[in-house]
């Protein structure tokens, strides 16, 4: 029967190796219609249902997901057919070349390094992930830079995109050490066998004044530090030379050490003492 076969049916593939084929139910079906799908990748080859369906709020298989899908230069023959109380309904046939509906993945490692010196920032980046193309001269990018709106200083938010970009780095001329600022970028085709449909945006990387690179934004952390360490050295020499002291015994100074007893009363005692030796050995001669 006429507006019983599928509608818009489509077909993605992402995360490099896997794929989503979706689709509308016929105009004129009704709920009990059920559909089914099947594939593969050579005329010579036989045909493969679906082991992992999406379903609609009515159990009808609306969609196929696939895992590990090999893109390189296939097409892929699909078959969608259906039945309805026992009874068969209108088939859907599509050839499909597997690059052309690849959706790229962001482009690798964004990473931005700005120098104070010359206001300016690189901007580097490795090609997205992909199964059949190596080359990076495969892939071209786009790239959005953002400033950050920043109400303290009565800075606005605005953009500026470029297109078209080869190579894996680009040269950001217009920055100012005041701004904050965020970088996206995504890749499509650039004359090899890749989808011409822009891929998916890297997440934002934010740069600015506090990611400088410029002398002063490491000589001054690593001066802070050598003046730590030079302060911790010496509290500690200073610590061991007290203890050493306190351990080695002082010589002891007659001039200044209090005496542990009095020198006249000991002196006076001797006189008395030698005086009464004497005066013995007088008596005793006399006698």
């Amino acid at each position: 029967m006429n507006g019983t076969a599928i509608e818009n049916f489509v077909c993605v593939i992402f995360n490099v190796s896997f794929m989503n084929c979706t689709w509308h139910v016929g105009r004129n079906v009704s709920g009990d219609t059920q559909y089914f799908l099947y594939w593969k990748t050579s005329r010579k080859e036989d045909f493969t249902g679906c082991q992992n369906y999406i379903k609609d709020n009515y159990g009808r298989h609306t969609g196929c997901r696939f895992q590990n899908v090999t893109i390189e230069n296939k097409r892929a023959y699909f078959l969608v057919n259906g039945s309805r109380n026992g009874q068969n309904i209108q088939s859907y046939k599509k050839m499909i070349i597997l690059y052309k509906i690849e959706k790229l993945t962001p482009p690798l490692n964004v990473t931005v390094n700005c120098t104070e010196a010359s206001h300016g920032c690189e901007i580097q980046w490795q090609p997205p992930l992909t199964s059949h193309v190596k080359r990076r001269a495969c892939f071209k990018y786009e790239i959005v830079i953002e400033n950050k709106a920043d109400p303290e200083k009565n800075i606005g938010s605005t953009s500026r995109t470029e297109s078209s970009i080869t190579g894996n780095s680009y040269i950001f001329e217009s920055f100012s050490t005041e701004k904050r600022y965020s970088v996206k970028i995504r890749a499509t085709d650039n004359g090899c066998l890749v989808s011409t449909s822009w891929g998916e945006w890297s997440t934002p990387v934010e740069f600015g004044t506090s990611q400088l690179t410029s002398t002063s934004s490491y000589v001054l952390p690593l001066i802070s530090v050598l003046a730590a360490g030079l302060v911790l050295f010496l509290c500690t020499v200073r610590t061991y030379l007290k203890k050493a002291s306190a351990t080695i015994p002082q010589p002891r100074d007659p001039f200044h050490e209090l005496c542990p007893m009095d020198f006249k009363t000991e002196c006076k005692n001797q006189s008395i003492m030698y005086e009464t030796e004497d005066t013995i050995a007088v008596i005793e001669e006399v006698t």
